[in-house]
């Protein structure tokens, strides 16, 4: 029988994080019955109704995957810090005005996550990152549902490191792995996530494997069905090596009212005069 991991024991989490990042199966990842029992072959039979005994295996559980994901997050974080600063400023310049360009625009005037994308590519391009849109696709199978998605890559040079690295964006992150009814252990590891994923595929695969490991667990414990769209085959489907990338090129129509025009002319300290209108600008007269 196999000792329980220990979630203060830096050395041995971190064992368990290079199993997560190699893709290795390990007992934190196998069916949670047999997390603590270590071996899926030892007998099925086995008395599993002690309620103590499973109050102490549950708390044990979410104690080990609340230190393994914070381990993840510390090393996520450690790597392209600089870069990600950089990316995030973008992420949230292409927030301020973001109107929706499809054929169905949002409504309430904010931007789809399809245009949002788009423009958050059209930015970081704009300020000199090797920026792509990135989709997914997948077929369906017996075990598994057919699906797309999108997501951005940037090839980027890191501090320290002499080869340039890719780093994955994902806009909504946290979303991706919010569910209508789960337990509160499984919240708290949602409200940790970073609301916006900029990384390498390493720590993203890592932690899909910890929350959808700990998502199979949650629902174990809420006596209700996983779909096949939460488990873990398909969720790292969505950010799969074999993408389709192409660069984005975003339509933007300029148009400024004379009062904003005449507050940012104020504000710059710029004379009226001396301002000069990118070709196709439009000004609207109130």
């Amino acid at each position: 029988m196999e000792d329980v991991q220990n979630p203060n024991n830096k050395e041995g989490n971190k064992n368990i994080i290079g199993s997560l990042f190699n893709g290795n199966n390990i007992f934190m990842l196998t069916n949670p019955s047999s997390y603590v029992f270590g071996s899926e072959d030892e007998d099925e039979d086995e008395d599993d109704d002690d309620d103590d005994n499973d109050t102490m295996e549950t708390a044990i559980y979410w104690e080990s995957q609340q230190a393994l994901l914070q381990e993840i997050l510390k090393q996520y974080r450690l790597i392209g810090s600089k870069v990600r600063e950089g990316i995030t400023r973008n992420v949230e310049g292409a927030r301020e005005g973001n109107v929706c360009e499809c054929s169905n625009p949002k409504v309430g005037g904010s931007s789809c996550a399809k245009c949002f994308r788009r423009r958050v590519v059209h930015h970081l391009s704009q300020k000199g990152f090797n920026a792509t849109l990135c989709t997914s696709k997948w077929n369906h199978t017996s075990k598994m549902p057919g699906g797309r998605h999108e997501y951005i890559e940037v090839i980027a040079s890191t501090q320290g490191r002499k080869k340039k690295v890719s780093l994955l964006i994902e806009l909504e992150f946290r979303d991706e792995f919010k569910m209508a009814k789960t337990c509160k252990e499984y919240s708290k590891l949602i409200s940790q996530l970073p609301e916006v994923f900029i990384g390498k595929s390493e720590h993203l695969n890592a932690i899909v494997r910890l929350m959808c490991d700990a998502a199979k667990r949650s629902t174990a414990q809420q006596r209700i069905h996983l779909g096949p769209w939460r488990k873990r085959n398909f969720m790292q489907m969505k950010w799969s090596a074999n993408s389709e990338k192409r660069p984005v090129v975003v339509h933007i129509d300029y148009q400024i009212t004379l009062s904003k025009l005449k507050q940012e002319v104020l504000l710059s300290d710029v004379r009226p005069a001396s301002l000069e209108f990118p070709a196709g600008t439009a000004v609207k007269v109130a």
